[in-house]
């Protein structure tokens, strides 16, 4: 198991890319910390129903977003560092699906949090 960890050391690519996912993922949810105390009880989390109460959360909803990018990123992490050896390549792909996510995620938050302030 150790040995197939060691990849991230050797390939830069995908250990730049994981570990700049991870601190954008710790910069989300420090960011959502910070600024828990500021939001009303009712956040517009799920921006992609329909207009009305469904596309609101309670105050905790807004980490959810942050969590789900963790979920992918430790599958990403898993999966990329699983299928290496067959095919480096999409173990990239992987590694920059992850980033991208994570990226996304954070521009989200910002932006929801910022418009909610």
């Amino acid at each position: 198991m150790k040995e197939h960890f060691k990849i991230l050391e050797k390939d830069k690519l995908l250990k730049r890319l994981f570990i700049v996912s991870f601190l954008l993922i710790l910069f989300t949810i420090i960011y959502s910390l910070i600024n828990y105390s500021k939001l009303p009880p009712l956040l517009p989390v799920f921006n992609q129903l329909p207009w009305g109460e469904d596309r609101l959360s309670v105050t905790p909803g807004i980490f959810i977003p942050s969590l789900l990018v963790l979920v992918i990123f430790v599958i990403n992490v898993f999966a990329s560092v699983f299928v290496y050896f067959r095919s480096p390549l999409l173990s990239r792909l992987l590694a920059i699906t992850c980033f991208i996510a994570t990226l996304l995620n954070l521009l989200f938050m910002l932006r929801t949090i910022s418009l909610i302030i």
